[in-house]
């Protein structure tokens, strides 16, 4: 049986004749133009009806006995919206008590226009950019001064953010950093912000926080350790990092039985860098021995043969780098196939590295930590708006780590 489509709601005709007038040819503009008269209509009905229920009778009803306020005509105001300027009559009663919702009062700025300055914002443009391009696409005049407001007011929606409560477990954390170039102390400085992206038990993602490197080695981590704990975050099962420094130490001191596993990818780009690219494709197969085996003790039988092999004779600092490495790369073995697939790369939190330097790039350098706080955190906002599936083999690791660590992994509710 064929199914009924429901009629499509339209706009009655009295009202296009009213705005429009009679069916004619128009332009865009005329279109625009019309648009703008039906938005301030709307808008000025919906004033009106706040002040109706402020005062508690409509126009030309009758007046409650027990109310002394009435209504006492209109004030202009002009508020900028996303289209552009508008001119609005504003209704107003006797005991100014009225105060609009829709626009508030002082309000010069309406809903929907904020945002899309944020949006601007958030994809690189700089202050002068979007100032140019409101004036290109909506004809609206706003001043630097005003986008720089709008854009700091997210300072307190970013510290909220940085401060919120964690889960009490997180399964799996990786760490990594990206350079921002930063004044300071009147010279710029390429600093290190580090990101923290956690998977939770039912396989979703999320970034922790954002920390910006003041101080080099253990003495940043305990501090970055201790802020997670402070939020909520009582255990850590495997932290996956590219070795970064100092960080075992105060991963100890913090979360003692967190196992630190170092980014095996980032330890093979590593040694291909030492070889030209005629025989990277070889050896990068012949390190596959080492990382594949089945368990340490053969992964250690593996090095020593690639070590006494001509790749090693050949290319000694490879060898030197993955010995001075080994502690924190054979935890990887301890694990079946499902969960090394998890463990193998910050590649995760790479990727969202790489969209964030599309955008840093263009900024070219930063006035404080919070200027770079606050773009990276409207970029991550729009990045992590997106993510809505589970991490990559994580249906198949999830058993795993609830047979490999018990009590401490909490499984996600059903």
């Amino acid at each position: 049986m064929p199914r009924t489509r429901k009629p499509k709601p339209t706009v009655p005709d009295e009202v296009l004749d009213h705005f429009a007038g009679p069916a004619r040819p128009m332009s865009a503009a005329d279109v625009e133009t019309v648009m703008r008269r039906f938005k301030k209509a709307l808008v000025e009905r919906m004033l009106g009806g706040e002040l109706t229920h402020h005062l508690g009778y409509p126009p030309g009803g009758d007046k409650p006995p027990d109310t002394t306020n009435h209504r006492n005509g209109t004030s202009g105001k002009t508020v900028l919206t996303d289209e552009g300027t508008l001119t609005l009559d504003v209704p107003r009663d006797r005991a100014g008590t009225f105060e609009p919702q829709l626009i508030p009062k002082h309000a010069r700025r309406f809903s929907g226009f904020d945002d899309k300055i944020l949006a601007l914002y958030a994809r690189g443009m700089t202050v002068r950019e979007i100032q140019a391009f409101l004036a290109e696409m909506y004809a609206v005049e706003v001043s630097p001064d005003l986008i720089s407001t709008v854009t700091d007011a997210v300072h307190a929606e970013a510290s909220a953010w940085q401060q919120r409560a964690l889960e009490p477990m997180y399964p799996v954390v990786f760490f990594d950093a990206l350079r921002v170039k930063i004044r300071d102390e009147g010279a710029v400085r390429s600093k290190a912000v580090y990101l923290a992206l956690a998977v939770l038990p039912d396989g979703s993602r999320d970034i922790l926080g954002i920390w910006v490197e003041q101080t080099e080695g253990a003495k940043f981590w305990l501090k970055v350790f201790t802020d997670l704990k402070t939020r909520g975050c009582q255990d850590i099962l495997i932290a996956v990092t590219d070795g970064l420094k100092g960080m075992s130490d105060a991963l100890a001191a913090v979360y003692p039985a967190t196992t630190l596993q170092t980014c095996l990818v980032h330890l093979i780009r590593h040694s291909l860098d030492y070889a030209t690219w005629q025989v990277r494709t070889d050896l990068a197969r012949a390190l596959r021995t080492i990382y594949t085996a089945p368990d340490a003790d053969q992964a250690a039988r593996a090095l020593d043969a690639f070590a006494d092999g001509p790749w090693g004779q050949r290319y000694p600092a490879i060898v030197a780098s993955w010995r001075r490495a080994w502690v924190h790369v054979i935890p990887f073995f301890a694990f079946p196939p499902d969960v090394r697939k998890v463990l193998y790369t910050t590649n995760a939190l790479e990727s969202v590295h790489a969209r964030l330097r599309k955008i840093l790039k263009s900024r070219g350098q930063f006035p404080t930590d919070d200027a770079a706080i606050k773009l990276i955190w409207l970029v991550l906002r729009n990045i992590t708006s997106t993510w809505h599936k589970e991490a990559n083999f994580w249906r198949t690791a999830r058993n795993q780590f609830a047979i490999i660590y018990g009590d401490r992994f909490t499984a996600p509710t059903p």
